[in-house]
């Protein structure tokens, strides 16, 4: 991967251009101070720095819309990270454990797995739905780390919902937590950033290869804070993602397909017609070509004849020929 690294106003950014497959993904991550000199440490800046100053911070994958919620997320987040730190009480590390949640959460699932940072650096991580390969860092940066993995289940479509667009998977993330403190985990969420391979997102047991092979507008969806949605196509029934976030399978809803098969058929029409009436000026022209090119022949016919005079007789007007140009002859013959 190819990086350059600006720093402005005491934030680096570290921008890059990742090529997986067929697709390219644009990448640029804001790092604080304290971060930027954990990547130094890992060798990961380079040589090349220049210094900018303010730059707008952006991420993106693909298209972005904003989906709608008809139930808080973050609400859900936080009911979950309080159930979450009392499963990791006095418990080991690396061992991932079950949050039991209340009757009210029925449906979804949640798990949780405390690492050390320089673990998840060298080793990665493979639990639940999601493989986090090495060379993953968190920040801002924290000895421990856990990771609150989450299943929204049957709940998915009342947290999250796409704009035209209809949920064929459940919603499945990870958040992850400073946890450098043993007997509590910290309030504060952090941010995961992949130097290396992608972060990879599976959905089993939700039949979506067999959905994929017989239908190409799958998109794999990703949601962010504020409801922002980013949309990429899906990797072998998987999506590839540079960060921690919630995400699921969508599929163009019927509402939407209807919509645009009554646009094709207004265009279909609209053409059709334009079709229509280019046929008819064009039959008409060349009708009116034909009908001139006879009368031009006819009038050229007429001037290498002999014009004939007219006479009335009673109330008809007849042609009269006002010279003979045969002059008649006696034929000759015996008579028998």
């Amino acid at each position: 991967m190819h990086k350059k690294v600006w720093i402005a106003a005491g934030d680096i950014m570290l921008v890059g251009l990742r090529d997986y497959q067929d697709d390219k993904v644009d990448i640029i991550l804001n790092y604080m101070p304290d971060e930027a000199r954990l990547l130094k440490a890992y060798n990961e800046l380079p040589d090349n720095i220049r210094h900018l100053g303010h730059w707008p911070i952006w991420y993106g994958e693909l298209d972005r819309v904003h989906g709608s919620r008809s139930h808080d997320p973050e609400s859900l987040e936080a009911s979950i990270h309080n159930y979450a730190m009392e499963a990791l009480v006095k418990r080991r590390t690396g061992t991932l454990l079950n949050v039991s949640l209340p009757a009210n959460f029925s449906g979804i699932q949640a798990s949780v797995v405390r690492l050390r940072s320089s673990s998840l650096w060298e080793k990665g991580v493979n639990f639940t739905s999601f493989y986090i390969p090495p060379r993953v860092i968190p920040f801002p940066f924290g000895r421990r780390v856990a990771i609150v993995y989450h299943n929204l289940g049957n709940w998915s479509s009342y947290y999250y919902e796409v704009p035209n667009y209809s949920l064929v998977a459940p919603v499945i993330g990870f958040v992850a937590y400073d946890a450098s403190n043993l007997s509590a985990l910290g309030n504060e969420t952090l941010k995961f950033s992949a130097l290396g391979s992608p972060i990879v997102v599976s959905f089993p047991n939700t039949g979506i290869g067999a959905l994929k092979n017989g239908n190409a507008e799958l998109k794999c969806v990703k949601f962010n804070d504020g409801g922002l949605v980013q949309f990429r196509n899906l990797t072998e029934g998987r999506c590839l993602t540079q960060g921690d976030g919630h995400f699921s399978i969508a599929i163009p809803s019927s509402e939407s397909k209807k919509k645009k098969s009554w646009a094709w058929r207004v265009i279909g029409f609209a053409a059709g017609f334009i079709g229509l009436v280019l046929v008819v000026v064009i039959m008409i022209t060349a009708y009116k070509l034909v009908r001139s090119k006879k009368i031009r022949e006819m009038e050229g016919e007429s001037e290498k004849g002999v014009a004939f005079d007219t006479k009335w007789i009673g109330r008809s007007k007849m042609p009269s020929a006002s010279m003979v140009r045969t002059q008649p002859a006696l034929e000759h013959g015996d008579i028998p």
